[in-house]
Order: C-alpha cells, then structure tokens, then sequence
C-alpha cells in the first residue's frame, strides 16, 4: 500500500479562514496528509468577515519545509496572507520549487499575488479575485472570470465559494 500524499498549506498570519480550513478538511477526508507550512511557529491566525477568525497550528517551519516533501502546494488568500507572503523570499522560494517540479500549486482568492510575484503567472491561464486581474495580466498572465482556471499544475480560484471546485481540481490533479 503506498502512503498518503502530502499537501502543504503555505500561510501566515491574516489567511482568509475558510480558504485555509475548508480545503484542508476536505483534503484530510480524501485521505492526504496536509501540513500547514508558515514562517511564523505555533500557531497563526485567520480572517473572518470583518475581524480575526480562529488560530491553526503550524506543522512545518518554512525554515525546514522542502517541496520535494510534498506533491502539491495550496495558497490560500485572504488580502494579509499573500501580502506578507509575497515580500518573504523564502515564501517565493518555495512557490518556485513546486512550479520548478511541476507539481500542484493551487492558489485562491488573493493567493495568486504570489504567482505574480515569482513569476509563474507568465503565460497562464488564471484567474483570482477580481481586484487582482490587473496585476495577474501585468505579470502576463491570462485572467479569466471562473469559478477553477487549471493550466498545466496551476490551479486557481475566484473566492471562497469556489472552494469545493478549487479542493476537487486539487483531488483530481493528485489523482
């Protein structure tokens, strides 16, 4: 019997809480280990509506986090999350290791902030939330309105209600 497949969640502090919570449940339920992966230690904190939302622990220090690890990577949004994230050059780092791989890097929401920012928005089809559609096309990616854009091993999603396409586009590319 082989052994699970493993997902890291790259995040810090001010994630949008669903779209941490909700696709690590149900990546969990179709049997995938998931790590939260953060460069903070403990625990960090997510968003919800209009204040902060519930605490998750930290599995993984991004310090000692390798993609090779892992066979796919999700990003969840939240406006805090990828900003902090997209000024860490150890974040960036580790986004291009699974692009570099090509394994499965699923971004959501405000996530695909990341993507710009390391380049791996080049030439693909996304799609994000919608005040990022400029920023996505200035980095050359190809914006799209839709609730799961999957190009190659980017999988991307609008907002928190295209979860259960975003976690099954994730299911479907780990077979």
């Amino acid at each position: 019997m082989s052994k699970p497949k493993r997902i890291a969640i790259l995040a810090t502090n001010g994630y949008e809480q669903s779209e941490l919570m909700d696709p690590r449940e149900k990546l969990k339920n179709a049997g995938f280990t998931v790590d939260v992966v953060s460069p903070e230690s403990g625990s960090i904190r997510g968003w919800k509506g209009k204040d902060w939302g519930d605490p998750v622990e930290v599995d993984v220090a991004l310090s000692k986090a390798k993609a090779d690890d892992y066979d796919a990577l999700v990003l969840p949004g939240g406006v805090i999350n990828p900003d902090q994230l997209r000024i860490d050059k150890e974040a960036l780092a580790f986004v291009r290791s699974f692009d570099a791989m090509k394994k499965p890097i699923a971004a959501i929401c405000h996530a695909p902030w990341l993507l710009a920012e390391t380049g791996i928005a080049k030439g693909r089809d996304v799609t994000s939330w919608p005040s990022l559609r400029t920023d996505l096309e200035n980095a050359g990616g190809r914006w799209q309105d839709k609730e799961v854009v999957v190009d190659g091993n980017l999988i991307t999603s609008r907002k928190p209600d295209d979860i259960p396409a975003f976690t099954q586009a994730v299911v479907d590319a780990l077979g």
